[in-house]
């Protein structure tokens, strides 16, 4: 144990600068987007901007290639919130059903599978069906976000666990912490954006059977 904490800490003491800020405005993503703030986005951008950087350098290609994605997606987010803002209000929480979600995590390993496999014969990396599964289920789930679909924070969930014994094994212990951490984020985004999609429906039955009345 002992020895595990001493290495804990010296990763932790080596961690570079961008790391560390990367970090930081990583975690204020999660809680602006928690809180449906659209300034999460602009924070989003930056972070993935180094993460894209970091993870060329140990060779996650699947890694790297899902943060310059999250560049983009980052625009894409702002653009989705404020265009579906209605009144000065937030955009709806909506939600997709179960078999929605049946054929999608499936379908999204099966390819990673698939990808990982091609790409062993260019990448020498014994996580490379971690790291595409991590990025494909991680690319529908952005567009979850961007379109506030509630079930987005369950996929982040294990997304995050995933996420975080991957950075482990390669030595970003702090990224690691940061994803541990974003497991709890998870369950506080889903309780946040639940109350929101409950308050929609019982406004909408409100509005609904006072129309009927009348």
């Amino acid at each position: 144990m002992e020895r595990f904490f001493a290495e804990f800490t010296s990763q932790i003491i080596a961690t570079s600068l961008l790391e560390w800020v990367a970090v930081v405005l990583a975690m204020a993503y999660v809680l602006l987007a928690a809180k449906q703030s659209s300034w999460c986005w602009l924070c989003a951008f930056l972070s993935t901007a180094i993460y894209t950087w970091l993870f060329w350098q140990v060779t996650l290609p699947f890694q790297s290639a899902l943060n310059f994605f999250y560049m983009i997606m980052a625009g894409y987010g702002y653009y989705q919130w404020a265009q579906g803002a209605e009144d000065g209000e937030t955009k709806r929480v909506t939600h997709w059903p179960l078999l929605v979600h049946v054929a999608i995590v499936p379908a999204m390993i099966l390819l990673a599978w698939g990808l990982s496999y091609l790409a062993s014969s260019q990448f020498n990396s014994e996580h490379l069906l971690l790291d595409a599964s991590i990025n494909l289920l991680s690319v529908v789930t952005t567009f979850m976000v961007a379109h506030k679909i509630l079930q987005n924070w369950v996929y982040w969930f294990f997304i995050n666990i995933g996420s975080a014994y991957l950075y482990f094994q390669v030595g970003y212990v702090l990224s690691a912490c940061l994803f541990m951490a974003y497991v709890g984020f998870s369950v506080f985004g889903y309780y946040q954006w639940r109350v929101q999609y409950k308050e929609q429906r019982e406004h909408t039955a409100y509005n609904r059977t006072a129309t009927q009345s009348a």
